[in-house]
């Protein structure tokens, strides 16, 4: 399954093909949807807004260039027994779906906050580790609530009442998570499974390494596993150190999928041993077979990266230390003259656009050069693109991580071109000390998926504020911060920090956000909150 295929290339100009996001928006207010139920017009039902990667909500109409200024807190919400939030949140019908750190499921009332339910789905080891419980956003269809664990396992509740209906486990080895957030399309799942191991080969002692990423497509009733497609083939013994290879090339980010075509997208990470094709790579899929159509590694020869490469000197399970240049984007699909297009940013800093079809490099424009922030390799992978990128039919938005400092960019999507760019504000660590006395945990950065609705781009910041820019200059239009304590209408202590791990979620008059990232002193301030603004 891992070997490289290419799908026959198929005429697509035509004058009854519309662009997708006009499809999209006309199936949307006539009712209909892609073979899966359809949320309420200016609801958020799963972390990529659409099947296409869009992150943007067209039907977001309080919320304009004009109000958006007036924005304020209409509550928050803490997760107990945590120090980092990080579950993007769906927002259909009137609730909040969202999970926790803390291995717990909520569903809350998106006006006050209140729980409706909750689900215990996993119990974290070691208590406050924020590595394990629940951290990829939920997507909501057809009266059920799916999301995955730090366990590998993939979980179906009623969205109305939170009992089980199935959950499955999709990788048995015993580092797999689950961090890329569901795709629902006519009656499937797809999913990705990336894992954890690449710390674990921090020790030489450890046989490293055995884990491979994957795709897997599931029936969203039963939860059976329809086929599972592997990035890498399978890892053999090598006779010396590492132990096994090729390993690697977890898929970290979301899916996304064309109809017409019945394809299916995704991005996958480093290889942690061996030179495997698929590692760092951007691929296609039949969506009903799950065998390859193409793929492209965007970083072709780069050595493997693991834990160990961090340790000086090389050896090990690290003999020969490549760079961290993970894809944790999604793809972004859309249209340029009738030639539908793919793209994604990388943790290199570079934004690549392929043809859709082929797999061929259109474009790439590079957003930062990174360099090493720390005496060891792999470091300069947290300058570069972290969690995704957003389309509104005429820009592409995308951001940078610890840029020095992390900016927003406007591409022109034809060319990749740079229409504008507004850098994380200089005073953003001191605008508003937050409870923890000014640190190095408070960054300049900005690794968040963006998230748009018409004239507007939302991108939170390492430095806990949330921003909302003028989608035509890059002006920023209102901030928030978010790094200081909150009361909570769970009554849970509240500590806000770091906005790291997610996006923003715009739904029917109202934005939504996680902050908090205590994940190490690398990625941000700790904290345990999720945000609901609203307009007067």
């Amino acid at each position: 399954m891992h070997k490289k295929t290419h799908a026959t290339p198929r005429r697509r100009g035509s004058s009854l093909r519309l662009p997708i996001l006009a499809i999209a928006a006309v199936l949307l207010m006539t009712g209909t949807s892609f073979g899966q139920s359809t949320a309420a017009q200016g609801d958020w039902s799963m972390w990529q807004y659409d099947l296409q990667g869009s992150r943007h909500n067209p039907h977001e109409t309080a919320i304009t260039p004009a109000t958006v200024g007036s924005l304020q807190l209409k509550w928050a919400f803490a997760f107990p027994e945590t120090i980092a939030a990080s579950s993007q949140p769906a927002v259909v019908d009137g609730t909040v779906y969202v999970g926790g750190r803390n291995g717990t499921f909520y569903a809350l009332d998106a006006e006050t906050g209140a729980t409706r339910w909750s689900f215990q789905a996993e119990t974290p080891l070691g208590g406050n580790l924020p590595t394990f419980g629940l951290r990829n956003g939920p997507a909501v269809a057809d009266g059920l609530v799916y999301f995955g664990d730090n366990s590998a396992r993939m979980w179906a509740l009623d969205a109305a009442t939170g009992q089980q209906r199935w959950v499955r486990q999709l990788d048995p080895h015993p580092f797999a998570i689950i961090t890329g957030s569901p795709l629902v399309f006519d009656g499937h799942i797809y999913v990705g499974v990336s894992s954890q191991e690449l710390g674990q080969a921090t020790s030489d002692h450890y046989p490293c390494c055995t884990f491979r990423g994957s795709v897997v497509s599931l029936d969203a009733a039963t939860g059976d596993v329809q086929w599972q497609y592997y990035t890498i083939p399978q890892p053999q013994p090598t006779g010396g150190k590492p132990n096994f290879a090729p390993s690697g090339a977890p898929v970290w980010s979301s899916q996304t999928l064309d109809v017409q075509s019945r394809t299916l997208y995704y991005t996958s990470g480093n290889p942690y041993s061996g030179y495997p094709e698929g590692a760092e790579a951007i691929g296609a899929l039949d969506l009903d077979t799950g065998t390859a159509r193409w793929f492209r590694r965007m970083t072709p020869g780069d050595p493997p990266w693991n834990g160990r490469c961090v340790i000086p000197p090389p050896g090990g399970n690290c003999p020969d230390p490549g760079h961290d240049f993970d894809f944790g984007s999604h793809p972004n699909l859309f249209e340029i003259n009738d030639r539908l297009v793919v793209g994604a940013g990388q943790k290199s800093g570079v934004y690549h656009l392929l043809d859709a079809t082929t797999g061929e490099i259109i474009w790439q424009t590079r957003l930062s050069t990174p360099k090493p922030i720390l005496p060891a390799p792999g470091s300069e992978s947290l300058q570069g693109i972290q969690w995704g990128a957003s389309y509104d039919g005429n820009r592409l938005y995308v951001a940078t991580y610890q840029a020095q400092p992390g900016t927003l960019y406007a591409l022109n999507p034809a060319t990749g071109e740079m229409i504008w760019a507004t850098p994380n504000p200089t005073e953003g660590c001191l605008i508003n000390v937050p409870p923890v006395p000014m640190s190095p945990l408070c960054q300049l950065a900005m690794p968040n998926a963006v998230t748009t609705t018409p004239g507007l781009v939302y991108e939170g910041s390492m430095d806990g504020k949330m921003r909302v820019f003028s989608a035509d200059t890059g002006a920023i239009l209102w901030q928030y911060n978010t790094a200081k304590p909150f009361k909570t209408v769970n009554g849970v202590p509240g500590l806000g920090g770091a906005i790291n791990g997610h996006g923003a979620v715009v739904a029917n008059g109202m934005v939504f956000t996680n902050s908090g990232y205590g994940r190490q002193i690398t990625t941000g301030m700790p904290g345990n909150v999720l945000l609901a603004f609203g307009l007067p």
